[in-house]
């Protein structure tokens, strides 16, 4: 595997990456950015170390934000199984945002498939 060229003109990013891949990536010292869309009750039962909880509806009031940060890297969002985190994807790129991927699976993936120390919540 590659680094991903985050020269969007050339190669648009996937609307979602496995967790797998974002390790990987990760690992490979890509610079990447967590986002948890989850709520915080969620975020205090389980989380990934590094992200930052931005809870969904909360998502349009940091647009400007997250758009900024999108110069360094790639912003992944997340939620518990990944319904949340492609809804923001999909309204992020409406808005523009084109560096941004959902992580398929969402935090209960990562605890199954990368993290088994990241507790697992129905």
């Amino acid at each position: 595997m590659t680094a991903l060229n985050l020269d969007m003109t050339q190669t648009p990013l996937p609307m979602e990456s496995t967790p797998q891949e974002i390790k990987w990536r990760l690992d490979a010292g890509e610079k990447l950015f967590l986002i948890d869309v989850r709520e915080p009750v969620e975020f205090q039962q389980a989380r990934i170390e590094g992200a930052e909880l931005i809870p969904m509806r909360t998502v349009p009031a940091e647009l400007s934000r997250l758009e900024a940060r999108t110069d360094a890297g790639a912003l992944i969002v997340f939620c518990h199984h990944g319904v949340r985190s492609l809804n923001v994807v999909n309204w992020l790129r409406e808005q523009g945002v084109s560096a941004c991927q959902s992580m398929a699976g969402g935090i209960d993936r990562w605890s199954c498939e990368i993290d088994p120390s990241v507790p697992r919540y129905s």
